[in-house]
């Protein structure tokens, strides 16, 4: 394989990509990055000026990008979605399910309304996304869904297990879309982070980011921009042959 066939299997031109909380944080960083290697990028979350500024950005930078405000609760706003960027685009050909809710309660204190809350984001946003935008995958030559998860899934989860709990089942979901849509020609991954710099994290308690950042053996936060390749990788023919696998980018953390 020559230097231009390698990274042409990272090439994205003209491929469209729904981008899921991608105003901000991981999300913004993989809209801007898969902007920068040719794909139409739709900005999607819950914020309408927030994904006003990063379509914006990307467009300045000379990508191109479509913003659309999405709250993944909502399946209606869902659907919105997955229509109004096949009619601005034609199509999809990734699905990023990056937005998420970071609700955390200790045992104990968990409510129907907390479980629902945070189920409806992380989980049943990004499975009825993909079962809308199904059609248009099916109809790609080179569809991907990444599912990003965390690398928690592969913790204990304490203190956290609202999340974990909705990530570890969006977990469960990735190895079925894989299976149940290979013969479709649609190859379904998960990314699992670890600490990363993100509003999400930096809202926590100082206390939960030093034992995050501790129990990796990289002390220190991931910047968001480091997740770019990964996502890439899955995202683009550079993954052709992987379908159905968490791709763990934590720092060490779940090593042992």
């Amino acid at each position: 394989m020559t230097r231009d066939e390698l990274l042409r299997t990272f090439d994205l031109t003209d491929r469209v990509a729904v981008v899921t909380g991608g105003s901000r944080g991981i999300g913004r960083a993989v809209a801007e990055g898969f902007a920068a290697v040719g794909a139409r990028v739709v900005v999607a979350s819950r914020k309408a000026d927030a994904c006003d500024e990063a379509a914006t950005a990307i467009r300045r930078a000379g990508g191109t990008a479509l913003a659309v405000p999405t709250h993944m609760g909502d399946l209606d706003a869902v659907a919105r979605l997955v229509r109004t960027t096949v009619e601005e685009f034609g199509g999809i050909d990734v699905v990023v399910n990056n937005a998420a809710n970071p609700l955390a309660l200790p045992i104990g204190s968990i409510t129907p309304d907390a479980l629902a809350k945070s189920h409806d984001v992380n989980l049943r946003g990004p499975l009825f996304l993909v079962q809308e935008a199904l059609e248009h995958l099916r109809a790609s030559d080179h569809a991907a869904i990444v599912n990003v998860l965390t690398a928690g899934i592969f913790t204990r989860g304490e203190y956290v297990s609202l999340y974990v709990a909705a990530k570890s089942a969006l977990a469960a979901f990735t190895r079925a879309m894989a299976a149940e849509l290979a013969g479709d020609g649609i190859r379904a991954n998960g990314l699992a982070p670890g600490t990363v710099r993100t509003d999400m994290v930096l809202n926590t308690p100082e206390e939960f980011q030093a034992l995050a950042v501790d129990a990796q053996l990289i002390k220190r936060m991931a910047e968001p921009e480091e997740m770019v390749p990964a996502a890439l990788f899955l995202a683009s023919d550079a993954s052709s042959f992987m379908t159905g696998q968490t791709l763990v980018v934590d720092g060490g953390m779940t090593s042992h």
